[in-house]
Order: C-alpha cells, then sequence, then structure tokens
C-alpha cells in the first residue's frame, strides 16, 4: 500500500481507524465491499471456508478481532481456520465480541465478569461456548485472547431518535426491567485500549447506567420536543420470539474492569450519547464509521 504497515487486523466489523494499521475486513457478501473499502478497510469474502486469500492475510495479521455469531456446531472461525490460526507467525493479540446476553437472567441484580454464566437463550448458549473456546486455543498458542461481553450496541443510524422520527419507537413497560446499552464508539475505544495494552482476559464494555427501555425513548423524545409514543404493557405487547426473550433476562452488569484496564467511556451513559448525536446531528448518520480511539 506504499505506507507503513504498523497492525494488520482481520475482522467482521466494518469500523477501523486505518491511521498507521492496514485493516482487513471479512464479509459473507461480495454487495458489503465498496462499504468497507470506504470506511478503510480491505474487504475480504468469508463463507465459512478459509481461502488462500485470507490464509495469506493471517500470515501477516498481528491483532485478529473477531466478531461474527457463533453457530450450532461451533465458531464458524475456528471451524474453518483454527490451525492456521494457531499457526499465525506474527499473532500478538485476539479480541472476541460476545455479549452480556450469557449471563442470563440475574433478576434484576448487578453482576461483574466473576458472576456465574447461566444463558437463558440458544444464541447465548453457543456465545459461551465460542468463549470458552477462543480462551482455550489462547492458552495453547501463549497469546492473550481478550472477551469483549458487549451489551446493546447504538449510535449514528440506530437509536431511539431514529426510531422517533421512521415510527418504529415503542415504550414497552415490564416493571423493575432494566437493560445496559453501548454506544459504537465505546466498543471500538475499549478495543483500542485492550489492543495497544496487548491485554488479555473477560471485560463487560457497557455503560454506567442499566435503565428502563422506556425511559431512553422518552428522553430522545424530549430532546426532539415531541410527545413520546404511549406506554405498552409488556404482557399485551405484540413481539417476536427473539424480542420476547430478551425481556427475559434482567440484570445490571457492572463495567470496573475494563476501566481498571485504563479505558474511559467517552460515552458513561444514553443520555451523555443521546445529548451528543442530537447536537451533533449525527444520529441519523448510518454511514460506516472509523474505529475511533478513546
Amino acid at each position: 500500500m506504499g505506507v507503513p504497515v504498523r497492525k494488520n487486523l482481520v475482522s467482521d466489523d466494518p469500523s477501523a481507524d486505518t491511521g498507521t494499521a492496514t485493516i482487513i475486513g471479512t464479509t459473507r457478501s461480495a454487495d458489503k465491499f465498496e462499504a468497507l473499502r470506504q470506511a478503510g478497510i480491505v474487504p475480504l469474502l468469508f463463507d465459512g471456508v478459509l481461502t488462500a486469500e485470507i490464509a495469506e492475510a493471517l500470515e501477516k495479521t498481528t491483532h485478529l478481532v473477531i466478531s461474527i455469531a457463533p453457530e450450532a456446531d461451533g465458531d464458524p472461525i475456528l471451524k474453518a481456520a483454527r490451525v492456521a490460526i494457531a499457526r499465525m507467525p506474527a499473532l500478538q493479540w485476539i479480541g472476541y465480541l460476545s455479549t452480556v446476553g450469557v449471563y442470563g437472567d440475574h433478576g434484576g441484580a448487578w453482576v461483574d465478569e466473576t458472576a456465574a454464566c447461566r444463558p437463558v437463550s440458544k444464541r447465548s448458549v453457543m456465545r459461551v461456548a465460542a468463549e470458552q473456546d477462543w480462551l482455550q486455543l489462547g492458552k495453547e498458542i501463549s497469546r492473550p485472547v481478550a472477551i469483549l461481553r458487549l451489551s446493546g450496541i447504538y449510535g449514528p443510524g440506530r437509536n431511539a431518535l431514529v426510531n422517533l422520527e421512521n415510527g418504529t419507537a415503542r415504550r414497552l413497560v415490564k416493571p423493575d426491567q432494566v437493560f445496559n446499552r453501548i454506544h459504537c464508539d465505546d466498543i471500538a475505544g475499549a478495543l483500542w485500549q485492550l489492543i495497544e495494552a496487548g491485554k488479555g482476559g473477560i471485560f463487560n464494555v457497557t455503560d454506567d447506567l442499566p435503565a428502563p427501555p422506556q425511559d431512553v425513548v422518552a428522553y430522545a423524545a424530549s430532546l426532539m420536543g415531541i410527545e413520546p409514543p404511549p406506554e405498552i404493557p409488556f404482557e399485551t405487547a405484540q413481539l417476536s420470539p427473539m424480542a420476547r426473550s430478551f425481556y427475559g433476562e434482567n440484570k445490571r452488569v457492572a463495567n470496573a474492569a475494563i476501566k481498571a484496564a485504563g479505558y474511559r467511556f467517552r460515552f458513561p451513559d444514553y443520555r451523555a450519547a443521546f445529548d451528543h448525536m442530537w447536537a451533533s446531528g449525527d444520529w441519523r448518520d448510518g454511514e460506516p464509521r472509523s474505529l475511533m480511539k478513546g
């Protein structure tokens, strides 16, 4: 590329800070190649098979970020490329993007990384298994593996402001139900913190303010100067089985470990994030964003 390469990352996350790094991102669809290129990412196609192009990229990759969801028979990356990853000569660090769903339901109590994983949904059961597989590989090859357990992701193009504008926002009310959230910029920031520190372990990447979902919609409506939609009792709401399953888990997720690793959140709660998005006007922006540091 004509520039010094400090890091190579193979990732299917369409967000990356190119800086002095070469970023390689995988996707299952060639239709997404242009979006990846616009974000400064070299696109490669991955449909469950280790291609020659991907194998060549792995030979030079120093930092590997995985965000592909696991499948019933295991993690698709490990199924296709475990041997190749174990032999990567330049590999320094592995990051796996997981979910706080692995904790299951704790009745609204606080949980941290030491809490028992008791996943409710099949998708979270598979996440627990994938986490363990990546941690085991890290032990086998003596490389740090960071597991980032993410809460509900939002950001430009994906938030309650957008939902209010397009008429899809709802205020579902289930007594005592709370959720944590995380702005996409803080996922990026936490990743860079762990990459640059070369640190492994399990980290909850989530905000400081678990809150009822209806409160988030009401706050967004207040910023827009409009009336929020009426409250809908959870019991009578029309929901898909997957959406309803999210309400079967209630917990407050603590984030002290990622802070102890040196990360400071750009948006410690949804109010700070919505204030910024509304003031900056970037809340509608659904275009690829850079993997911001800090």
